[in-house]
């Protein structure tokens, strides 16, 4: 068992097979190696970087749960049967029970699973081991891995549990927090979110004291879970249990810190280093080195033309509203129609993961990154959470101006503001995966792009079956 568990925490940390072996050679033998790689600081942070290279890889946050598969389940792309070079024609039918969707799924499951177990063994090994660290060191090495250890589950939670609000009781997925391999009897709905919050709080309380994000130190900072990116977390968390107070307090943290200013107009729209991904924004980001090579099969077109992930141009001037009549018919101010839309190859492709860089100082690159959690997000909770709907326009006015747009009338109802969200997620969120999380949330009845009428049961993906396989407590 011993040797399964540093196993798994080799795969988790990003650690090669081949250095596995290495790793469990060193004598002496009945102790393994894990007490001499947790021996130093360069150690912890060396199993805390595998983590977030594992966080940055295709089957997570690199593809799958952001451009690919969760943007699939959200209409974003038109692909047809006739594309199967392209893995995604069942997920865009929401057909669960196919082969395509299943291994995508099992992918998902397996690889954030595999990281939960290497952060639970820092985790572990930060109380173990503390004396080889320093205050500062224990602080943002645990502080993190709290953070992103909630990150994963809630995650999950929004792809294999049921609509929250009616189904809190509801078996969801399990919460782990240790490495054992037995099966655990998975945790309902609120007790995922309640475990999450609570790993939130121990980070807030520990992220606070010492990371350089809350002094000044803002660039680097957003590649970790810091501080903001915990309290961000939190509000998103919040307003999926229907915590709408929370949510505003958290989301009111970031937003007043001044930390995340909005994109310029000069830098959204430069003709030498256009800043897609509006990188002052992100409050988290993951950074893939290879993230270039598969946006650009998926956004780029090429002799493959069946293999891309693209709409038509009528579809996003429906998406950005462009006027098709009148005296601005065909004008469209909004910067993300004019800048994330563009033609490549005699087609309309979402640029946003064009992104270059001409720079090689990785702290000032622009490309490379993935959003995980954007300023815009917070302004859309602040907006829901509001007490009033004048103010919570107010606040998604804010949003509408720095992407272009006017300001939308304070006097509109309810219903106005829900739609006008509506149509600000659709926006903002195109090909990064946070779509189909809100569509779920709102149990909306159908999908842009997609008239059919939706069940609930569309939202809620497949636990895998290698999972339902060796743990009967489902």
């Amino acid at each position: 068992m011993k040797k399964n568990i540093i196993l798994i925490g080799c795969i988790a940390i990003g650690i090669s097979l081949a250095g596995c072996k290495k790793f469990l050679d060193v004598e002496p033998k009945d102790s393994l190696s894990e007490k001499q790689f947790f021996s130093s600081e360069a150690g912890f942070q060396q199993a805390l970087n595998g983590v977030y290279s594992q966080l940055a890889s295709r089957d997570l946050y690199a593809d799958k749960l952001t451009m690919g598969f969760v943007s699939a389940l959200a209409q974003n792309y038109a692909i047809t049967s006739t594309q199967s070079t392209i893995p995604l024609v069942e997920t865009t039918k929401l057909n669960f029970t196919t082969t395509e969707v299943q291994t995508h799924v099992s992918a998902i499951w397996s690889t954030s699973y595999n990281a939960i177990a290497g952060l639970n063994k820092i985790l572990e090994n930060t109380v173990a081991n503390r004396s080889v660290l320093s205050d500062s060191t224990y602080t943002i090495i645990r502080g993190e891995s709290l953070a992103l250890r909630a990150l994963i589950h809630f995650d999950l939670l929004r792809l294999f549990g049921k609509e929250y609000k009616g189904n809190m009781n509801a078996k969801a997925i399990p919460y782990k927090k240790d490495i054992s391999e037995n099966a655990q009897v998975p945790s309902t709905s609120e007790q995922v979110a309640n475990l999450a919050l609570a790993d939130l709080k121990e980070a807030e309380d520990l992220l606070i004291k010492q990371d350089p994000i809350v002094l000044n130190d803002v660039r680097t900072r957003r590649e970790h879970m810091n501080y903001y990116g915990v309290k961000a977390l939190e509000a998103r968390v919040r307003i999926y249990i229907g915590d709408k107070e929370g949510a505003k307090n958290a989301a009111l943290v970031v937003v007043n810190s001044g930390k995340y200013p909005f994109v310029t107009l000069a830098a959204a729209e430069s003709t030498t280093n256009r800043d897609r991904l509006y990188i002052t924004e992100q409050i988290f980001m993951l950074r893939s080195r290879s993230l270039i090579g598969h946006t650009e099969t998926y956004f780029r077109a090429g002799t493959l033309l069946n293999t891309k992930l693209t709409r038509s141009e009528a579809n996003f001037n429906t998406l950005y509203e462009t006027p098709t009549s009148g005296p601005l018919a065909g004008v469209n101010t909004d910067i993300r129609f004019k800048n994330w839309i563009e033609t490549d190859g005699g087609l309309k492709f979402p640029s946003k993961f064009w992104q270059s860089s001409n720079t090689v100082i990785s702290t000032a690159r622009l490309d490379q990154y993935v959003p995980v959690i954007r300023l815009s997000e917070m302004y859309y909770i602040l907006a829901e959470s509001a007490a009033t709907v004048a103010e919570g326009i107010a606040y998604l006015n804010t949003v509408r101006q720095n992407r272009g747009l006017s300001p939308l009338s304070t006097t509109g109802s309810q219903v106005f503001l829900n739609a006008e969200l509506l149509k600000e997620h659709q926006k903002e969120f195109y090909a990064e995966g946070q779509l189909f999380f809100y569509y779920k949330r709102i149990n909306a009845a159908t999908m842009q792009f997609n008239t059919t009428a939706l069940t609930p049961a569309k939202y809620v993906l497949p636990i895998p079956d290698t999972e339902l396989q060796f743990n009967p407590n489902y």
